[in-house]
């Protein structure tokens, strides 16, 4: 990872956390994108304490569209070509919450600023022999539908539901980006890291937390997805694909529904424009 430039978003705890530290280790210049705070600040003296170049932070908050048009512009100010943009941050809150844009939580952060994002990087990422568009999904993106009604919230909001549609717009975000850059020398690919202890279940009941920290794998196995998948160079060519746990799977057979991939991609541009 010599040379390589890397964009990690919510790298400051989790998978992201081990990530950003590998990486760094490898000798990538890495740069998370998280809120600033105490945590992140620990994070990064965490981080750099191992790291071959420093790690920086570009301070942005994902539920707002306003903010991540300041970290592209902060990218635009930090380096000319992105070897790997990690989409990595996600939030999975009990009840319904909605975005500083009206969205509802799950689809705003997880979804849509990571296609904002992704849409305003695309030239730096283009600049590279070999880039990579990296999206965390989730396995439970396959018990999702895509109910283009629900962006804005819903009377009845359910939890497990919403993190479904947002796992699996991911999962069409990567299949249809990764046909619309065919050519470019830019891959697109999505993940399952598997059943990960993150600070992703905090708002979950306390009993829940507890059964989830004894049966979930620890953070550092629930990385080496998104490292094989940045650092891997027999992936180099590989694009539109879905991995679990390191390994290449199957993923949703809605993925293969051409008209809505480019419903949801023309639905995306127009709530973030």
């Amino acid at each position: 990872m010599k040379d390589k430039v890397v964009l990690i978003t919510g790298g400051n705890s989790g998978i992201g956390k081990v990530t950003a530290m590998d990486l760094a280790k490898r000798g990538a210049k890495v740069f998370i994108a998280c809120r600033d705070s105490e945590k992140t600040e620990a994070a990064l003296a965490e981080i750099n304490s191992a790291a071959s170049i420093q790690v920086e932070n570009l301070p942005v908050e994902l539920a707002s569209l306003a903010s991540v048009r300041k970290l592209i512009d902060q990218c635009q100010s930090k380096f000319d070509q992105l070897d790997v943009l990690l989409n990595n941050a996600g939030v999975f809150p009990m009840k319904q919450q909605l975005t500083d844009d009206g969205f509802e939580m799950q689809f705003g952060v997880n979804h849509l600023s990571h296609f904002l994002l992704t849409q305003g990087l695309l030239e730096n990422l283009k600049k590279c022999d070999n880039a990579r568009v990296i999206t965390v999904s989730s396995k439970l993106h396959k018990k999702g539908v895509i109910d283009f009604d629900s962006f804005k919230g819903e009377k009845l909001y359910n939890s497990q539901v919403a993190y479904g549609q947002s796992k699996l717009a991911n999962v069409l975000f990567a299949v249809e980006l990764a046909k619309r850059l065919g050519g470019t020398g830019v891959t697109s690919n999505a993940l399952h890291p598997g059943a990960v202890r993150t600070d992703i279940v905090r708002d979950l009941p306390w009993i829940v937390r507890k059964l989830i920290y004894l049966m979930f794998i620890d953070v550092e196995k629930g990385a080496q997805t998104n490292i094989q998948l940045a650092s891997d160079e027999s992936l180099k060519s590989v694009t539109g694909k879905y991995f679990d746990q390191t390994q290449l799977d199957e993923c949703s057979p809605l993925a293969d529904d051409i008209e809505l991939r480019e419903r949801l991609w023309a639905e995306s541009e127009r709530l973030v424009s």
